[in-house]
């Protein structure tokens, strides 16, 4: 039995001639939320898709908590979200996330409380006897997960989650992953590469149904690089630069654009290079935005 919580070895699917996803051999250890990316038609539903159990391989294998994918063993541990899933219409939430929680084996008062338990977690316990129509977007989007987290899965596959709605409630979907991510390991597919890198700690991604490589966001790869956001002002491009390569163990000074600038500098000799780097913004009267030691993800990923 793998240790893993997802092991996959060799895993192809292909529909007719189109190959969706091409041996892809990966293991994912339980901890901390997993980000999956890659562009539109990469197999990130397939990939999920597979882990569910929903569809069965080509070829190769996967096994999920070392179970077969589909199986009673594995089902009771995992729970997915597609990114349009959706209620009746004509039930109350409240009456809908029991009738889940009793698909998942509980009696009808277990399904009760679990009910009024995940409500609680995402925020909408005054919501309960309310029908789905009359929630906002937002809101409709953290009653879907509130389902995702009946009976506690230790295995929770959220498609797009934050996509298309309001800043509050993608603080309020932040905060509630972080919340739970030392009870069940996350996996979130999306193409919010900023949101990703704010609530995940591994990447996987994906192109073309092929694994390009999976790695730590937080890795110290990225360390001698650092990512400045201007504010408009009236110095030149030529005079930032300038500015920012005089300064002592700095290595190169990069415009990505008017309001960007990728500082690459000698960690080793010059560890507190930015605050040497802010100082001498702020005499010279040129605003920032923001301040990031290593590279966004995006950056890491496809500059």
């Amino acid at each position: 039995m793998s240790d893993y919580l997802i092991d996959c070895q060799g895993l192809s699917k292909n529909y007719g001639k189109t190959q969706a996803l091409d041996d892809v051999n990966l293991q994912l250890q339980a901890g901390a939320p997993i980000a999956l990316i890659g562009p539109n038609g990469a197999g990130k539903t397939t990939f999920l898709s597979l882990v569910c159990g929903f569809i069965l391989p080509s070829s190769g294998s996967v096994s999920v908590l070392g179970h077969q994918p589909g199986s009673s063993q594995g089902l009771q541990h995992i729970s997915a979200l597609p990114q349009d899933a959706w209620m009746d219409p004509a039930f109350s939430i409240e009456r809908q996330l029991r009738h889940y929680a009793q698909l998942r084996g509980m009696s009808s008062g277990q399904a009760r409380t679990e009910a009024a338990r995940v409500l609680d977690l995402v925020q909408l316990t005054d919501r309960a006897k309310d029908k789905p129509g009359s929630l906002s977007h937002g809101m409709r989007k953290r009653i879907m997960i509130a389902q995702a987290l009946i009976g506690e899965p230790r295995l929770i596959m959220l498609d797009e989650p934050t996509a298309g709605i309001d800043p509050p409630n993608i603080r309020i979907i932040r905060d509630l992953i972080a919340s739970q991510a030392t009870r069940a390991t996350f996996i979130i597919s999306s193409h919010n590469l900023d949101e990703l890198e704010k609530v995940c700690s591994t990447v996987v991604h994906l192109k073309e149904g092929r694994l390009q490589g999976t790695g730590n966001i937080d890795s110290d790869s990225d360390e001698g690089v650092i990512t400045l956001t201007l504010r408009a002002n009236e110095k030149s491009e030529q005079q930032i630069t300038r500015l920012l390569a005089d300064l002592p163990g700095v290595t190169s000074v990069a415009l990505r654009s008017a309001s960007e600038v990728i500082v690459e500098y000698d960690r080793a000799s010059q560890p507190d290079v930015d605050i040497a780097l802010l100082q001498a913004l702020s005499d010279n009267s040129i605003p920032y935005r923001r301040l990031i030691k290593g590279q966004s993800l995006e950056d890491q990923l496809f500059a």
